[in-house]
């Protein structure tokens, strides 16, 4: 204590200030944060600029780690030229909708890139860098390539998809349905009712639906276990390719899942099943109004098998029943 008393007689009036100043702003902290210190940004600033005036800082810097005010230190130095250096130079700012209009053109077109949307934004009158481009490209997570949608718009005539559904009857015993849909026009080419649907009947049941000359190529369909060697070995020898949808994914069969809701909602919903035979005069009788009379938004409001449609001055409208009264048709005869 002695020695220190007389180094404290050697220290400048300036020093001696500053370490005042220095373990007031330390004690200020203290009674302001009780049980916890609490360090704001102007403390951190004013402690960093007191460490540049008084050398011998770390001697008085006794509530915190040295090597604290040298982190803050650091900080502060990154946020400084962060400060000069922003909005001064690097990327020019584009408006709003350029940016949304180059993500809308990412996600649309999978297969293209920055210079290819670059190239598409110049036709367009837009005077903007590549690089800028590519800045604004929402980061792909997974491999680029055509979606499920633009797939199936493109092998339409080519492609079929299957899937089962069961039916409960009246003595609650299941009864499972095997469609094959083909995806030009939506048409149903082929059902049939079993109690035991295996491997082997499904395989067959994928004969009578496709003859051995065949114009389809693709069959799409999810990863049932009915589905085994025999139903394989089948595709394989109609030279069709077996395409399986990811697992819990209906929707990558849309079509086939929505024929399904729509006998379910529209017909089967309606009806207490008796036996096989019961079920499938029904199925029968549904697949005919399906494909001549129900009109489906994907084809434009016409039927699989298209409809003309009739000027008023045909004749008088005539209304007939379809699937046992559920659902009807109305047509224009001549008187």
């Amino acid at each position: 204590m002695l020695l220190r008393f007389f180094l404290l007689l050697f220290k400048s009036k300036e020093s001696i200030q500053l370490e005042n100043i220095l373990l007031r702003k330390q004690i200020d902290i203290l009674m302001r944060s009780g049980k916890r210190s609490t360090v704001t940004n102007r403390d951190r600033a004013v402690f960093v600029f007191l460490s540049k005036l008084y050398p011998k800082w770390k001697e008085s810097f006794l509530i915190f780690q040295p090597d604290t005010l040298i982190r803050w230190h650091k900080k502060g130095f990154k946020l400084y030229w962060w400060y000069k250096s922003k909005n001064k130079g690097g990327r020019s700012p584009i408006n709003i909708e350029l940016i949304e209009l180059i993500k809308k053109m990412s996600k649309e077109n999978p297969l293209w890139g920055a210079p290819r949307i670059h190239g598409e934004l110049l036709m367009l009158g837009f005077k903007v860098s590549q690089s800028t481009v590519s800045y604004y490209i929402p980061k792909k997570t997974h491999p680029s390539g055509q979606s499920w949608l633009t797939f199936l718009h493109n092998h339409l005539k080519e492609t079929i998809s299957v899937d089962f559904f069961s039916i409960p009857t009246l003595t609650y015993s299941l009864l499972h349905v095997f469609v094959v849909l083909s995806h030009d026009r939506r048409k149903l080419i082929h059902f049939n009712v079993t109690k035991h649907p295996t491997d082997e009947w499904t395989s067959r049941q994928l004969i009578e639906a496709c003859p051995w000359v065949t114009d389809y190529k693709y069959l799409i369909r999810d990863r049932d276990s009915r589905y085994a060697s025999s139903f394989k070995e089948r595709l394989s020898q109609l030279n069709i390719e077996d395409i399986k949808t990811s697992y819990r994914s209906p929707w990558q069969n849309g079509y086939v899942e929505r024929v399904i809701g729509s006998i379910k909602r529209e017909c089967l919903d309606h009806v207490i099943i008796i036996n096989e035979n019961h079920l499938t005069n029904i199925l029968h009788s549904y697949v005919k109004y399906y494909h001549n009379s129900r009109t489906h938004l994907g084809l434009n409001k016409n039927c699989p098998n298209p409809r003309t449609p009739q000027p008023i001055i045909y004749g008088n409208i005539h209304i007939a029943s379809e699937v046992g009264g559920l659902h009807h048709r109305y047509e224009r005869v001549q008187a």
